[in-house]
């Protein structure tokens, strides 16, 4: 499970997180600024204010500000501020409390305001004073903030005065000091970014290495071995990027080859092997069916036994917009036989079930998805004949440059290989592939049980499972409502919106028993969502 780690703010990159959370907040959310291309507010008092702030990995997911320097900006809107508060008390202003969506029903509010009520206590104050937006004005209560004076701003972001006596919310919260700050968060039912072990964690937030050093060799041949015993694959190189970096290593080594070939299209990706072979300029036959349904064996070969010039092929394994398993497997059989070099883009499928690539010119895979770390680093598997140097290809995609240099030609980052190579070696794969078999086929059925639609049968079952819904129901709204019970879905990829789907993957880090929570919960935001458009329908025809 990933985690929450709250501290103060100290460096750059965090105050530049901090501006553009402020945007989001306090421009697009409340309107209480005007917008700007850039997309960030800098406070006014910047300079001056303390901010905790709650991350997950490197993301700024929360924030609030405490300044101490008068005049406040309570000053500026309450007739002497200083007679509507208790007599000696050494204020503190607390501001700019803005927390995620995803975020908010969680614990992430208390342990800022914890955490900044502690600090100021440590500098001797001991009242904090803040403008509360009218719709959290209970919750400040609940917290121990007494409102006072008349309500501030404006008619479209009014908010209520409160102060809060900080040497008694301090006692009253030290039992927040026992809850350990690694809270955790939703389930994590992405594609990407994955949820990642807390090893994996701490491998990737070590010192840098230099990629000459030994120490980062071994690294990087312990990956190595252990994707090539995890594939069967002779060779396996590892580069700076995505699985699109590493789809266009393989259309570079196509493109030298100088032979015909078929690519196989049933999903987004599918379409993106098409338009890497037409970038580079690759002699080569399409092969399109619709998308959710899985390729017939006995079709392809027909295919390419009327083609019998063709040299390559190439698909998806997992097409990660469907769902759909292809039988890459039977296929490898067919053109190992007959000397046709078979190419995979192995992205999702890498990590989620046995592979055996042996029979497998070349395969496509990332260091993040399934294989359970931080994405940045592209895989290229090949096997069969040595691989030929070429001066006509970029130095990034020379495979053969990459061989020649013991697969280090180039600076790749030590932080996310120490992450990969320990998501790779400390992972039971065998428990991952039977865990992800098994909820996959249990998730099936309780989704079939509440009469939810499955775009694939259990035949295709895969770590992706892909559900088509009523073309009257937001995707996007469905999924943020059930972020706000726990779980994060796929659904904001052009090509899901456009088919009104949504998607559970079972790539990363996962708790099994609250997984099998979600089907009930995901009828209930079905149920509101269809009751939200009744709703809206009655009062159309009230309207007309």
């Amino acid at each position: 499970m990933s985690t929450f780690n709250f501290k103060i703010a100290d460096c750059d990159d965090e105050f530049e997180a901090i501006h553009r959370l402020n945007y989001r907040t306090f421009v697009e959310e409340i309107p209480q600024h005007q917008p700007n291309e850039q997309r960030r507010l800098v406070d006014p008092f910047h300079r001056e204010n303390t901010y905790a702030v709650c991350k997950v990995a490197h993301n700024v997911v929360g924030m609030i500000a405490g300044r101490a320097r008068r005049p406040f900006s309570l000053d500026k809107k309450l007739d002497n501020l200083d007679a509507l508060l208790p007599a000696h008390s050494r204020p503190v202003e607390v501001r700019l409390l803005a927390v995620e969506p995803r975020y908010r029903r969680s614990r992430v509010f208390a342990q800022l305001v914890h955490l900044l009520a502690k600090h100021f206590a440590g500098q001797g104050h001991d009242l904090a004073l803040i403008s509360a937006t009218l719709r959290q004005r209970r919750l400040y209560q609940h917290m121990g903030f007494t409102p006072f004076g008349p309500q501030v701003g404006s008619a479209e972001a009014p908010y209520q005065p409160m102060y809060l006596d900080i040497q008694a919310y301090t006692r009253l919260a030290r039992s927040l000091d026992k809850i350990d700050q690694h809270t955790t968060l939703p389930v994590n039912l992405l594609p990407g970014p994955v949820a990642v072990s807390s090893a994996v964690k701490k491998a990737f937030s070590g010192a840098a290495i230099s990629h000459r050093s030994d120490r980062f060799i071994s690294l990087h041949q312990q990956a190595v071995e252990q994707l090539c015993r995890m594939t069967q694959a002779q060779h396996v190189l590892l580069m700076s990027g995505s699985g699109t970096h590493a789809n266009d290593a393989i259309a570079a080594q196509l493109s030298a080859s100088k032979q015909r070939g078929l690519v196989l299209s049933n999903g987004e990706f599918g379409e993106r092997l098409l338009d890497h072979a037409r970038r580079w300029q690759l002699d080569h036959l399409e092969h399109r069916q619709p998308w959710g349904t899985r390729f017939n064996t006995d079709t392809l070969i027909k295919r390419l036994e009327d083609h019998p010039d063709v040299g390559w092929i190439w698909l998806v394994a997992c097409e990660t917009s469907t769902g759909i398993r292809n039988p890459w497997e039977a296929l490898s059989t067919y053109c190992h036989a007959r000397g046709i070099h078979l190419c995979l883009d192995a992205v999702s499928a890498l990590g989620t079930a046995p592979m055996q690539l042996t029979r497998v010119r070349f395969a496509s895979g990332v260091s993040g998805k399934a294989i359970g770390a931080y994405s940045g680093i592209a895989c290229v598997f090949h096997n069969g004949a040595p691989l030929a140097p070429s001066q006509h290809l970029p130095r990034t995609l020379d495979l053969a440059l990459y061989q020649k240099k013991a697969g280090i030609p180039f600076t790749l980052s030590s932080n996310l290989l120490s992450a990969f190579t320990t998501a790779l070696t400390q992972t039971n794969w065998t428990e991952k592939y039977r865990k992800i078999a098994r909820v996959s086929a249990k998730l099936r059925q309780q989704l079939e049980a509440e009469k939810i639609d499955l775009l694939t049968t259990e035949a295709d079952q895969s770590a992706v499972i892909t559900l088509p819904l009523p073309e009257h129901i937001n995707s996007v709204a469905l999924c943020r409502e059930l972020e706000s019970h726990g779980f994060l879905l796929s659904a904001e990829s052009d090509y899901l919106i456009q088919r009104h789907w949504i998607q559970i993957c079972l790539f990363g880090e996962f708790d099994e028993q609250a997984l099998y929570r979600l089907p009930k919960l995901l009828v209930a935001a079905l149920r509101k969502q269809e009751h939200k458009n009744h709703s809206g329908c009655k009062l159309a025809e009230c309207a007309e």
